[in-house]
C-alpha cells in the first residue's frame, strides 16, 4: 500500500494531465494564442494571459536544471527511499518539471544530465512523474 503523499482536491479541469499519466505519456496544457506551455496546469496562460488551450504531448525528455539531495525523508513513508534525488528538469519544450528522479545514486547526479520522463503506479488511480537517466546514444 503507498503512503506518499498524492495530488488532492484537484479540479476536474487538471484531470487530463494526471489521466495522461495513467497512460504513461504526459500532456501539458499549451496556449492556443501564444503556444506556451503551462505546466503545472493554469486557467489563463501565465505570458498572454489567454484562456485557450489544448492538451499536448510531450517529448518527456530534458536535462537537469538543478536537484537536492534528500537525506531524511517528510515522512516516515519515505524513510526506505532515503537518500534520493529531487530533480528540477528544464524539457526539450522549454518548461520545468520537477519530480524524483531515480535509477541514479546521488553523487552520479549532475547539473546537464539528460533525463526522461517515468512513471511511478503508485495506486490503481495514480501514477506519478518521475525521472531516470536518458539512455546515452553512441555517436559512432
Amino acid at each position: 500500500m503507498y503512503e506518499g503523499f498524492l495530488p488532492e482536491d484537484l479540479p476536474e479541469w487538471q484531470m487530463p494531465f494526471w489521466e495522461s499519466l495513467r497512460r504513461h505519456e504526459v500532456r501539458v496544457q499549451r496556449c492556443l494564442r501564444c503556444g506556451a506551455y503551462r505546466y503545472h496546469p493554469k486557467e489563463i496562460c501565465h505570458r498572454c494571459q489567454a484562456p485557450d488551450t489544448e492538451w499536448s504531448v510531450i517529448t518527456g525528455r530534458g536535462q537537469v536544471y538543478t536537484y537536492s539531495v534528500i537525506r531524511r525523508p517528510p515522512t516516515p513513508a519515505y524513510q526506505a527511499h532515503v537518500p534520493y534525488v529531487i530533480a528540477h528538469v528544464t524539457m526539450e519544450e522549454g518548461f520545468r518539471m520537477i519530480g524524483t528522479l531515480r535509477d541514479i545514486e546521488p553523487p552520479e547526479v549532475c547539473i546537464g544530465l539528460p533525463v526522461q520522463i517515468a512513471y511511478d503506479d503508485v495506486t490503481p488511480e495514480w501514477t506519478l512523474p518521475a525521472f531516470v537517466p536518458a539512455p546515452r546514444h553512441d555517436s559512432r
